[in-house]
């Protein structure tokens, strides 16, 4: 039987099991062999992390196409203008083609947010705010470019919800194993479709396709997420 893994990935932790430079990765939190992260997450940023061995669920979480939505809590260097907004939710235009319409509203900084270890380096002249982000798409870096492409540097980022899942149920480095019925409860079909990726070597990247077409806009929820499991030993 498939297992689902959620991760609540610290900053400077690699979303891969080894490492020859001597780097954190996942293999210094998660003791379970055979499965690799649905998604990417960067080296910097920090958050929701979903493992898994079932191949099918890994494509589906990879490809735009099936529309699983991610947020992002983005603590930017300025104030976002109405103007840088806009700019945000209608897709910017990166170097690797244009993105899709998303959603984008400032925040006030959370309040329930860990500290980050280091912290941010900050400027006494220059002020910094919080972003909301949410996205369908994963392209490598691709929340720091659109907020770098609209004069919004990123300074820090965290996933802070997966499909329905929330950040707020696990403390950085924390694992949570989940039942099928759990992930199917929280938004995400783990079911193979036609087309869909079926054998699968885990250990080579999935090619995600770009749809072209901007997801329909949904306000993304707030709610904590229903998370069902048992969390595993050995892992604050």
């Amino acid at each position: 039987m498939p297992r689902y893994i959620l991760f609540n990935k610290p900053f400077h932790v690699l979303t891969q099991f080894t490492d020859d430079r001597g780097r954190q990765t996942l293999a210094d939190y998660i003791k379970i062999p055979g499965i690799y992260g649905a998604g990417r997450l960067d080296y910097d940023s920090e958050g929701l992390l979903l493992l898994t061995d079932n191949g099918a669920l890994i494509h589906r979480m990879m490809n735009p196409l099936f529309k699983v939505k991610k947020t992002y809590l983005a603590q930017v260097e300025g104030q976002a203008s109405p103007a840088q907004l806009a700019a945000l939710r209608q897709g910017v235009v990166l170097n690797d083609g244009p993105c899709a319409a998303c959603q984008a509203e400032v925040i006030d900084e959370p309040v329930w947010l860990w500290p980050r270890t280091p912290p941010i380096r900050t400027r006494r002249l220059i002020p910094t705010s919080w972003l909301a982000l949410t996205l369908t798409e994963g392209r490598n870096r691709q929340v720091r470019r659109m907020t770098a492409a609209v004069g919004l540097p990123t300074l820090r980022l965290v996933r802070s919800e997966l499909s329905n899942f929330s950040v707020m149920d696990l403390i950085p480095g924390q694992i949570q194993e989940l039942s099928e019925e759990t992930i199917i409860d929280n938004g995400i079909n783990i079911k193979p479709k036609k087309g869909d990726l079926q054998a699968t070597d885990l250990t080579k990247p999935v090619a995600a396709k770009r749809s072209g077409r901007p997801p329909q806009r949904s306000r993304p929820t707030r709610s904590r997420s229903r998370t069902v499991g048992k969390t595993l030993p050995g892992n604050r």
